[in-house]
C-alpha cells in the first residue's frame, strides 16, 4: 500500500513542480525569512497596495502563466515550441499603442477606447499565430524553424508600426492592467490570469480541444483515421497562443504605458517553454497537463525572483535556468527513469526483508 501510494504521488505530473516550489521556499526560508513578508504600502498614485517578493512572484508569474497555457497547446499538438513569443508581444503591443496614440507619439488624450486597442492587439497576435501555424501545419516546417522568422524580424516589424517612435499613453487608466486598480491592493494581473484560467478550463471541459490536441500530438496518422484534422488542430493551437500573447502584451505595455522594442518581453519565450517542461509535459508533444504548466510558470518566476534577491546579474539568469533545463532533461530521460524505478524497487524489497527479519 505504501509502495503504491509513493508511486502514485511521485507519478503525479504536479509532483516535480511542487517539489521545486517547496525546495525554493525552504532555501529562501533558511537564507532570509523576510522573503515571505508581505506589507501594505502606497504606490506613486497614493493608493494602498500589497508589496513583497511573494506579490512580485504573483504579479510577474501571472503573465508567464498566460503564455504557458498557450505554449502547452502548441507543444502538445505540434511536438515543437514557438520561439517568437517575445517578438510577437512587441508587435501586438506596438499595434496597441498605434491605435491608442495615433500618429502622435505624445498625444494629450488617447485616440481610441482601450478595449478597441486591445481587440486590435488580439487580432494582430492571432494573425502572427496564424502565420506560424500555417508554416507548421500546412507547409510542414519544424515549429522552431518556422517561428524563427518572426523571432528574427518581429521586433523590427514592431518598430516599423510606430515609425521607430516610442509612443506614451497619456491615460492613467491604461496603467491599471499592468499595475493596480485604485482601491484594490492586489495586482490586476492576478485577476487577468484567473479569467484566462477559467476560460481555458471551460474550453477544455466543454469542447474536445484537449482530446484532439493530445491525439494529434501522440499519433497524427491515427488521429486523421479517427476523423480529426491534424492540420486544423495545429493551426488552431498557434492561433490560441497568439491570443495569449496579446493578453501578455496588454500587461507588458501597460506597466510603463510605452514600449521598448528591443527589450520588451526579451527571452520570455524561453521561460514559457521551461514552464511547460517543468510541468512534466513532454516537449515532443502528446499528453499534457495545463495546470502543471501554470504551476511551472510560477515556479520559474519564483526562481527568477530568488536569483534577483541573491544579486545575480540579469545577464547570468539564463545560465542558472539552463541548469534547470539540464536537470529536467536528465530526469525525464527514459534510461534515468528506469534506473530510478529499479533503485526504488530494490530499496523497497530490502526494507521488506528487514521488516520480516525484525518480526521473526
Amino acid at each position: 500500500m505504501n509502495k503504491s501510494l509513493f508511486k502514485k504521488i511521485t507519478g503525479n505530473q504536479m509532483f516535480i513542480p511542487l517539489v521545486a516550489l517547496l525546495l525554493l521556499a525552504v532555501i529562501n526560508l533558511i537564507v532570509d525569512p523576510g522573503f515571505f513578508k508581505v506589507s501594505m504600502n502606497t504606490n506613486n498614485a497614493g493608493n494602498p497596495v500589497l508589496s513583497g517578493y511573494l506579490i512580485t512572484i504573483l504579479d510577474y508569474g501571472s503573465e508567464l502563466a498566460i503564455l504557458a497555457m498557450g505554449m502547452t497547446l502548441v507543444t502538445a499538438a505540434s511536438g515543437g515550441q514557438d520561439i517568437s513569443v517575445g517578438a510577437t508581444i512587441a508587435i501586438a503591443g506596438s499595434a496597441m499603442l498605434r491605435v491608442l496614440c495615433g500618429t502622435n507619439p505624445r498625444p494629450e488624450a488617447i485616440q481610441a477606447p482601450i478595449i478597441v486597442a486591445f481587440l486590435v492587439a488580439c487580432l494582430v497576435g492571432m494573425l502572427c499565430g496564424a502565420f506560424n501555424g500555417a508554416l507548421v501545419s500546412i507547409f510542414k516546417i519544424q515549429p522552431m524553424i518556422a517561428t524563427l522568422v518572426l523571432f528574427t524580424a518581429g521586433r523590427s516589424i514592431a518598430a516599423w508600426i510606430n515609425v521607430n517612435k516610442l509612443p506614451i499613453v497619456p491615460d492613467p487608466k491604461f496603467a491599471y492592467f499592468g499595475g493596480f486598480i485604485p482601491g484594490i491592493p492586489v495586482p490586476t494581473t492576478v485577476f487577468i490570469v484567473l479569467v484566462c484560467i477559467i476560460v481555458v478550463a471551460l474550453v477544455l471541459k466543454f469542447t474536445n480541444l484537449g482530446l484532439y490536441t493530445q491525439a494529434v500530438g501522440i499519433n497524427e496518422k491515427s488521429a486523421r483515421l479517427n476523423g480529426i484534422n491534424p492540420t486544423f488542430i495545429k493551426f488552431l493551437s498557434f492561433v490560441i497562443l497568439g491570443l495569449c500573447v496579446a493578453v501578455a502584451a496588454l500587461i507588458k505595455v501597460s506597466r510603463l504605458s510605452t514600449i521598448n522594442y528591443s527589450v520588451i518581453a526579451k527571452d520570455i519565450e524561453m521561460d514559457a517553454i521551461l514552464a511547460v517542461a517543468l510541468g512534466g509535459n513532454a516537449l515532443s508533444g502528446g499528453k499534457f497537463n495545463m495546470w502543471a504548466s501554470v504551476l511551472g510558470a510560477y515556479v520559474i518566476q519564483f526562481l527568477t525572483t530568488t536569483l534577483y534577491k541573491f544579486n545575480v546579474q540579469s545577464d547570468a539568469l539564463a545560465a542558472y535556468k539552463a541548469v534547470v533545463v539540464i536537470l529536467l532533461v536528465f530526469f525525464s530521460a527514459p534510461k534515468v527513469r528506469e534506473y530510478l524505478s529499479a533503485f526504488a524497487r530494490r530499496f523497497s524489497s530490502k526494507s521488506k526483508q528487514r521488516e520480516s527479519k525484525g518480526e521473526a
